[in-house]
């Protein structure tokens, strides 16, 4: 569904400064998969959700969604794409939604401007999202979790592809973003659309099959569920597997991996940037090149 490589977005502040966002990023997600991103503040990782929703254009690299690649598309197509391959979930919900329209004509209001208007499509997406009982409540009267559920039935109106989500569960508390996930899950079994959510939330590692981690404008790992990992002959009991998951370093295009800082503050790399490697038994080790 989505292939990046070596994507780079730079911003030009002025004549002389410039910001780069996305430094060589490569990221693959496979049709009908749910998966996460998750960073620091300025890793990068809204840069390429607004580059993959084609709010933004890429500087250079490769990025293609569903067979369209986002570097080269024309400005009509890049309407129509955002029209009816993908679907935006925000935090902010006045992103979303129209307050003084209810719940149900929020729905059909993408419906509207593509011109495929339908009540019954707007009431089963709803109910799809456990709000058939609230389909003619004005927002005002809806909490923050059923604004949400409400956003996600909006994202879903002309039958995207694959639905972005970023931060979708930062304004609620914890009780309510796991109503909220469990949402985002049964959509993807039934609807088999692709979801990627981009958070700062590091729980969502227990949550999720798959969760991308960006570092420096880099993905820098991953970190998956064993039951994905390991060969059938090695997986853990199902109890376990729900629990436990394992954080692989990712190699980029040029065979690069980032190391976290705090692995090499443990062995006393602080003011230097050399290592020295070697293989042993099999291993590649990173050591302080003074010991």
């Amino acid at each position: 569904m989505i292939e990046c490589q070596n994507l780079m977005k730079i911003y030009k502040i002025d004549e002389e400064h410039e910001v780069i966002a996305l430094q060589g990023l490569d990221l693959q997600v496979e049709k009908g998969e749910m998966m996460g991103i998750i960073g620091s503040s300025g890793s990068g990782k809204s840069t390429l959700l607004n580059m993959l929703g084609g709010l933004d254009r890429p500087s250079a690299g490769k990025l293609t969604v569903d067979g369209k690649d986002l570097l080269r598309i024309s400005d009509r197509e890049l309407v129509k794409y955002k029209l009816e391959t993908v679907g935006f979930v925000w935090q902010n919900n006045a992103r979303n939604l129209i307050p003084y329209l209810s719940a149900i004509e929020n729905v059909e209001m993408p419906m509207l401007i593509k011109g495929r208007h339908k009540r019954s499509r707007a009431q089963e997406l709803l109910e799809m999202v456990g709000m058939g009982h609230r389909l003619k409540s004005k927002l005002g009267s809806l909490s923050g979790g059923e604004l949400q559920r409400v956003a996600i039935a909006i994202s879903l109106a002309n039958q995207p592809s694959l639905i972005l989500a970023d931060e979708p569960t930062g304004s609620v508390d914890g009780e309510t973003a796991d109503v909220i996930l469990d949402v985002f899950h049964r959509l993807n079994r039934e609807l088999g659309v692709t979801i990627v959510i981009v958070t700062h939330d590091t729980q969502l590692t227990n949550k999720m099959d798959r969760v991308v981690a960006i570092r420096d404008g880099k993905t820098s790992s991953e970190i998956v569920r064993l039951s994905h990992f390991l060969k059938e002959e090695q997986e853990a009991d199902e109890d376990q597997q729900a629990e436990t998951h394992v954080e692989l370093a990712v190699l980029d295009s040029a065979r690069r991996i980032q190391v976290p800082e705090e692995y090499l503050e443990a062995i006393g790399i602080t003011n230097t940037n050399k290592v020295r490697m070697e293989v042993e038994n099999g291993k590649i080790m990173i050591k302080n090149p003074s010991e």
